[in-house]
């Protein structure tokens, strides 16, 4: 059907589309340094948690990062939702370690492993450390992140079980218990600048052994 608009009227519409396009130019442009700075945010949160622990001010991380705070706000409204987008990735390498033990064919050095890459790699971050010996219900993907590697824990606790050599008393549920107690053994540790926390787990270790294996 042939157009019903004047030469004018082609000509500002035509000028409307080409403000409609310059318009829209900013947008992308605003989008990329949101990118960017969310990714400088993460950075920033990732390393200053992991040096310092959970408690950090946000203005350190928001500083760090190179941005003012109400940006930090604007992409990460509660510290919860920078645990979110932190550590269930960092989470997902414990779960790696608890792949690997079940791996090993001997149940108790499997077991005995296990425990100590777990707590070393939570004497390499703070952050880690600490969400992990804290109750965080609003962060549903840490919490999962967690569950999972419960599992992994479960499995390997019943695999020494049948082994014969960790005492049939041993649960998950002392797992936890170690981990509370770790985490703060590994936090004074850290901060003295010391590895007692290896002294204490394997003395701890030693306490599992089942007496007749």
């Amino acid at each position: 059907m042939p157009s019903t608009l004047s030469t004018d009227d082609r000509e500002v519409e035509g000028t409307l589309d080409f403000v409609r396009l310059t318009d829209m130019a900013p947008a992308r442009t605003l989008r990329a340094d949101a990118a960017r700075n969310r990714e400088k945010l993460l950075s920033a949160a990732t390393r200053l948690f992991a040096e310092r622990g959970l408690d950090v001010p946000m203005e350190h991380i928001a500083r760090t990062a190179g941005v003012s705070i109400g940006t930090l706000y604007a992409h990460f409204p509660t510290r919860v939702a920078l645990f979110e987008a932190i550590f269930p990735t960092r989470l997902a390498a414990l779960q790696e370690l608890g792949r690997k033990a079940l791996a090993e064919p001997d149940a108790w050095q499997a077991f005995v492993g296990y425990l100590q890459d777990v707590f070393a790699m939570h004497a390499e971050d703070h952050g880690l450390n600490e969400v992990l010996a804290r109750d965080i219900p609003d962060a549903a993907g840490v919490v999962q992140s967690c569950r999972q590697g419960a599992g992994h824990a479960a499995e390997l606790i019943d695999r020494a079980h049948a082994d014969g050599r960790l005492r049939a008393d041993f649960t998950i549920t002392d797992m936890s218990t170690l981990t509370r107690a770790m985490t703060r053994v590994i936090r004074d540790s850290i901060n003295g600048g010391t590895d007692e926390w290896r002294r204490f787990l394997g003395i701890y270790i030693d306490g599992l052994r089942a007496e007749n294996p």
